[in-house]
């Protein structure tokens, strides 16, 4: 029996880690795809865009993992039953069950694997790849001098030359803007041809410039309107360097992200649940007692129950026509204006308590998620399982169907479920585990099924029940 379960577990193993690879590289190629016009002609090192695809693709893995154990259970049971091996094994008097049991050891496993990687591993990986990614889309882009363009890409300046020599350094016509007091186009340099040289620790942009003039319109001098005192200067060969830093990759401080629910652990979520919570009913609170105060309310000592009194019967309008025109009118645009203060102060109120309510629902989402992925790697086993030896094909064809179909109906219930717990809708508990549970069942009816050799995807037994269907209700009429 140990060479059997050593026999299963290799042929288990070996298509999970295929599978796990081949989904994690999809999801990869959608990531790049998705932030390709972020990634492109910034410049960028090639260690910093390795270090972004491998933290993205640690945050893949809640997506990856499940698909590739469905995947693969399919296929390795698939494959028994194709080589006719399962119907060895069961000639030799071993059940489905006992050909199962040292998979089903390693899900267990898995699943715990997966609740530590979520719990653990995942927030970190969060935390890395959203501050880095963060940073990257922030960066400029590289510094790229077009012929004949104006590039105002370097801060405080707008630069354009009429052409770019093959070397690359070599520039002529050369127009220079100076925009750093900010007062406009009041300062211009040209020059005939020049010279571009990065400094030696890659900060500075330097400009050898020859025959050339600077022109400069001095409005800093009195009546400067009137006059209008124009400045311009001739020279041989001049410098001028340009600040490039604003093109480096600056690092955010991680510290600044570590308090979003994504890179949070189970402890420290169930924290901020309790503190936001507790500001919750807080706010809730002084807005209530505020409200009820400007809108003269009152409770009894009886039931502390807040009452509103009763306008119909404690106000008589006809009071307002005891004072003047102009108090008339001095009241009534205090009572419209009170009225106002208190709508906006309601929809204000109401904001923010809305606010900090879908703040809860989040983080009890990403803390139920952290259950709900171990789980559903287990649930997914006894899906892929059980439907490979029933439908006993191997390979990536008709297995890669199936799971495609199986695991794009779980993640939609799990997509679903998640947006009306997010919404409010239902409660994050609900929403996140409505998809466990609509797997549960499919998986104990499928084991069911192979278990006792049902030919589930048999087109004649379907036929044979139908037409024993009819009989039976013509029998009836």
């Amino acid at each position: 029996m140990k060479k059997l379960d050593l026999f299963i577990l290799k042929s288990y193993l070996g298509p999970l880690v295929m599978t796990f690879f081949i989904a994690l590289f999809i999801l990869l190629m959608q990531f790049v795809w998705k932030y390709i016009d972020d990634l492109v002609g910034k410049g960028l090192e090639w260690y910093i865009i390795v270090k972004l695809l491998f933290y993205a693709s640690s945050t893949f893995v809640p997506l990856a993992l499940p698909l590739s154990i469905l995947l693969s259970s399919l296929m390795m049971f698939g494959n028994l039953g194709e080589h006719y091996e399962l119907v060895t094994m069961k000639a030799a008097g071993i059940s489905l069950s006992r050909i199962m049991r040292p998979l089903i050891v390693v899900s267990i496993f898995i699943s715990a694997l997966a609740f530590y990687f979520s719990n653990v591993v995942l927030p970190t990986a969060n935390l890395k790849f959203l501050s880095l990614l963060y940073d990257v889309r922030e960066k400029k882009l590289a510094f790229n001098l077009k012929e004949g363009v104006f590039y105002p890409g370097i801060e405080g300046f707008v630069i354009r030359v009429g052409k770019k020599e093959q070397d690359g350094n070599t520039i002529r016509d050369i127009m220079v803007y100076d925009h750093t007091k900010r007062i406009g186009n009041v300062s211009l340099t040209t020059a005939e041809w020049g010279k571009m040289e990065l400094s030696p620790d890659k900060k500075f942009l330097v400009f050898r410039l020859y025959n050339g003039t600077n022109y400069e319109e001095r409005i800093d001098l009195r009546n400067n309107e009137a006059t209008r005192p124009f400045q311009r200067t001739e020279f041989t060969e001049q410098y001028q360097m340009f600040d490039l830093s604003a093109f480096q990759l600056t690092r955010t401080d991680e510290n600044l992200f570590k308090k979003n629910y994504e890179m949070q652990n189970v402890k420290q979520l169930k924290h901020s649940i309790d503190s936001i919570t507790v500001q919750l009913e807080s706010d809730r609170e002084s807005f209530e007692l505020s409200y009820m105060n400007n809108l003269k309310f009152y409770n009894t000592l009886k039931d502390k129950k807040w009452h509103i009194i009763d306008p119909v019967t404690k106000f008589n309008p006809s009071v307002i026509y005891n004072f003047k025109a102009r108090e008339r009118y001095g009241i009534m645009e205090t009572a419209v204006n009170a009225a106002k203060s208190s709508r906006e102060n309601l929809t204000t109120s109401k904001e923010s308590i809305y606010g900090k309510s879908k703040l809860i629902f989040k983080h009890q989402i990403v803390y139920h998620k952290k259950f709900a992925f171990s789980i559903a790697c287990f649930l997914l086993f006894f899906i892929g399982a059980p439907l490979g030896a029933i439908i006993r094909k191997g390979g990536l064809g008709m297995p890669a169907v199936i799971s495609t179909l199986f695991f794009i109906l779980f993640w939609v219930i799990s997509f679903v479920g998640e947006k009306y717990a997010a919404e409010g809708v239902v409660a994050p508990w609900q929403g996140i585990w409505f998809s466990s549970a609509v797997l549960m069942p499919i998986g104990i009816f499928l084991t069911i099924k192979a278990t006792n050799d049902a030919s589930l995807f048999d087109a004649d037994a379907w036929a044979n029940f139908f037409k024993k269907l009819f009989k039976v209700q013509d029998r009836r009429l």
